[in-house]
């Protein structure tokens, strides 16, 4: 079988890579093992991530399916200095703000939503496990073999492009041998335990920042908070992440300590939830920060999960895949066109634009955990509209703004990330909170990390 190009993983990141291929007259066949719809967390779209759903030309089926339509993001921190509110806002031709609005999403409907849209828009959809990459000759990627389900049997199939959209997973980095290797953070170290509850107090949606839809934070101390994502006029999922630590130390199952931590985790988490009543069983996952080096390629790209998470506190994850799609059709259909075979990174300019792009929200984030005081004060008087752009994924263009610099020169990094964009490799030195010096020679072996258990032992 051959196509143009092959695509792993029927997540948001395959999918819409699919449909802005499309767009440029490009076939995909996209490769998936799971069967849709399936439980997934990560249920909320920034303002960017509402954007390339629009972009998609998606806005009218979003509004259909009644998704809650999120206007902003509300950060309840220890005390009311501590508390602050980023609305969803867009920019127009001209650079000016405006108000908008995005959507909290239940992904096993979503996400099947975007699967059969890929589909409908001419992508073939082969239920099937990727196996490992088809090399030529010449050491570039020719395509994948996989397992079909239901089959003993392998197949392959031939395309000029490889994308990796195997999220979390980081299919190729695990594999070896095409990317480089897999650095793990200081996340690793913590836990989220999450589920959904019904009867939960919402804000009565008379402005912006009280609507009843709107994601809420809840901030009890360094790496320790909640989240409150309406998913319906009824359901809300809420999740509580901690240092692992913390929740060994409890001697509890997971269900006793998840129902305590509703009530104990935060003032405010507890008036909005009177009465625990959940409406379907208590999961657990990993809350880890991981990049991939050289995550493109001669013939390959890695896109948004597949080569680096940040931390899911102001939830990125989706629009980042999403957008990462939309940024590779373009440098997909000049390398089918011809252009830069020859080179040994065909796909080098948007790697480093990607790069650039995720350092924004790092930063962000990281001076949010590293000085919290200091970036509320710095949401509410003095770069507002600035902080909002990064809150609305507007990463790579007009960056780095006055608020970068100023969350740089807090974390002391001032000219570090300029100097990492200046190696030959192209990629993000890890820095800051996230970097272990002591594990620094992961990125110097040929023997990447096979699974999060090679950090975090059995769970």
């Amino acid at each position: 079988m051959k196509t143009d190009v092959v695509i792993v993983g029927g997540g948001p990141a395959g999918t819409a890579s699919a449909m802005f291929l499309a767009r440029e007259g490009i076939k995909s066949v996209i490769v998936e093992q799971e069967k849709f719809p399936r439980y997934h967390i990560g249920e909320s779209l920034t303002g960017g991530g509402g954007q390339v759903v629009r972009q998609l030309g998606l806005e009218a089926e979003m509004y259909k399916r009644k998704y809650p339509c999120k206007q902003g993001v509300k950060v309840y921190g220890q005390s009311k200095a501590g508390s602050w509110f980023v609305p969803v806002t867009g920019r127009d031709a001209d650079w000016k703000l405006f108000p908008w609005d995005t959507w909290q999403v239940r992904r096993s409907d979503f996400d099947k939503m975007m699967l059969d849209e890929a589909v409908a828009r001419g992508s073939t959809l082969i239920p099937g496990k990727a196996l490992k990459p088809i090399l030529k000759k010449d050491g570039s990627v020719g395509g994948v073999q996989i397992r079909p389900m239901d089959s003993e049997k392998t197949m392959e199939i031939e395309a000029d492009v490889l994308l990796d959209c195997s999220g979390q997973a980081t299919w190729l980095a695990n594999l070896g041998g095409l990317t480089g290797p897999k650095y793990l953070g200081s996340y690793d170290k913590q836990i989220a335990i999450f589920s959904q509850v019904v009867g939960t107090i919402r804000d009565d949606g008379a402005t912006r920042d009280q609507h009843k839809a709107n994601t809420l934070i809840l901030y009890a101390s360094k790496f320790h908070w909640a989240w409150f994502i309406p998913l319906d006029e009824d359901v809300v999922s809420v999740g509580i992440v901690v240092p692992s630590a913390y929740f060994l130390e409890k001697k509890e199952s997971l269900r006793d300590f998840y129902i305590r931590e509703l009530h104990e985790i935060h003032p405010e988490l507890k008036r909005r939830i009177p009465e625990i009543k959940l409406v379907e069983s208590v999961h657990v996952i990993p809350n880890y920060s991981f990049q991939v080096k050289k995550f493109c390629g001669k013939g390959f790209i890695c896109v948004g999960d597949a080569h680096r998470f940040v931390d899911p506190i102001f939830s990125f994850g989706m629009t980042m895949a999403m957008w990462e799609g939309q940024l590779a059709a373009p440098h997909i259909k000049s390398y089918l066109s011809g252009e830069r075979r020859d080179q040994p990174n065909p796909f080098a300019d948007h790697q480093l634009y990607c790069e650039k792009g995720i350092d924004v929200l790092e930063d962000l984030i990281d001076c949010f955990w590293e000085q919290p005081l200091a970036f509320a004060l710095l949401v509410y008087t003095r770069y507002t509209d600035f902080i909002t752009d990064m809150f609305a994924t507007r990463i790579y263009d007009h960056q780095p703004s006055p608020a970068l610099d100023a969350f740089r020169k807090l974390l002391n990094r001032e000219g570090l990330r300029e100097k990492s964009y200046e190696t030959e490799d192209l990629y993000s030195v890890p820095i800051g909170a996230r970097f272990h010096p002591e594990r620094a020679a992961i990125w110097e072996t040929n023997s990447p990390v096979q699974s999060t258990e090679d950090w975090l032992g059995p769970r």
